[in-house]
């Protein structure tokens, strides 16, 4: 599933050809996605002008003039894609109709806007701009990585007291927005920290720490498009890279890449889902 990373990554991509534009037509090819569309949603989005391109966690919302916002939530294989005579560094030709596009925004501007979902476990809605956030999905998500509301006095007092383990804290959606399975992983080996280690047994110094490394590793995977491991893909149709630049996540068997630790990364299970760490140099 995009994490944090990939889905700023999608956003950026689409902000050329979407802000201060207007939908000219929208064709919706199915009436459901993970969940139902919402009602005349086509008829909601044709003529409206996008005012701004946000991120929330792993949504992005379009703002609309209409006092909406498109919700979007790409799940575990949908994409959103440009083609046409978009603005920015790439023009690909306008595509026809290609398997797994479910929804068609044709811009005034020539860019097609396309949300392609092969797997169907993402999904739209359209919300009241003015009350987004009290969203079932996002009303009790937890400050943005990325943002002021998040520092080292937050993070401890947000770990305080936690028996379980640091990893389970900071997959935790309610604790920190954002932040998935494989960039946990990497920003723990950052800090030197076990995923196994229970919040109440980390010194504060060390759960402060955690702080700059999480901003660190985002803005890394940020620069670097996102990774793609599967699914992933820019809205330009390119591949992240951030895998390439993986120090421990799908990394087993191979040397630490700390420098001056002789130990082997390894992979274990937390809670149905693969950890890796090097239990040498992460206590």
């Amino acid at each position: 599933m995009p994490e944090l990373p990939e889905v700023e990554t999608v956003r950026r991509g689409l902000e050329p050809a979407m802000t201060g534009q207007v939908i000219d037509h929208a064709e919706i090819r199915r009436p459901d996605l993970r969940w139902p569309l919402p009602d005349r949603m086509a008829d909601r989005l044709a003529g409206r002008r996008v005012e701004r391109l946000r991120r929330r966690a792993k949504y992005i919302l379009a703002d609309l003039d209409s006092g909406e916002s498109v919700l979007i939530h790409l799940g575990m294989s949908g994409r959103m894609t440009i083609s046409g005579a978009a603005p920015g560094s790439f023009h690909h030709e306008r595509l026809l109709a290609v398997k797994h596009d479910h929804i068609v925004l044709d811009m005034a501007n020539g860019a097609r806007i396309a949300f392609n979902d092969a797997r169907r476990f993402g999904m739209m809605d359209l919300v009241a701009t003015a009350t987004a956030e009290t969203h079932p999905l996002l009303a009790q998500l937890g400050p943005e990585p990325l943002g002021n509301g998040f520092d080292e006095t937050y993070l401890v007092a947000a770990l305080a007291g936690r028996r379980s383990p640091v990893k389970a804290a900071l997959l935790d959606q309610r604790v920190l927005a954002g932040l998935g399975n494989i960039y946990v992983c990497e920003v723990l080996h950052r800090a030197g920290i076990a995923p196994t280690r229970r919040c109440d047994r980390l010194a504060r110094a060390r759960v402060a720490a955690i702080v700059p490394v999480i901003r660190e590793v985002l803005q890394e995977a940020i620069e670097a498009g996102g990774a793609s491991l599967r699914d992933h893909r820019q809205a330009s149709g390119e591949l992240g890279y951030f895998q390439h630049r993986f120090r421990v996540y799908d990394r087993e068997g191979l040397p630490c890449p700390r420098e001056g630790c002789s130990g082997t990364i390894r992979r274990i299970v937390q809670s149905a889902r693969s950890t890796f760490l090097c239990p040498q140099c992460q206590r």
